[in-house]
């Protein structure tokens, strides 16, 4: 038999008022290198994401017997996917 411990909520670890209250003082830009146009030509922007699809799914509300999801829930996972390739077909 295998107990599950509760789970302890995750911490930033950090005083985010002490982090909001802090002012930036001009010496601390001293440490920052200045950008130069040879940097600002290696960055690159990622946004991140799943790519968008050529063809999307779009979400419907279909209602189907019970005994029909039972089935193609039966043929386990994916049955989603291939009841829309089947019907794909039609």
């Amino acid at each position: 038999m295998t107990v599950k411990k509760p789970v302890a909520r995750r911490s930033l670890r950090s005083n985010l008022q002490q982090v909001d209250a802090h002012a930036i003082a001009p010496d601390e830009y001293a440490d920052l290198p200045e950008l130069t146009e040879e940097m600002l030509s290696r960055a690159s922007l990622n946004k991140g994401g799943r790519p968008v699809s050529a063809n999307p799914r779009k979400p419907i509300s279909l209602r189907l017997p019970a005994e029909v999801i039972e089935r193609w829930r039966a043929t386990g996972p994916g049955w989603q996917t291939r009841m829309a390739e089947r019907l794909s077909k039609v």
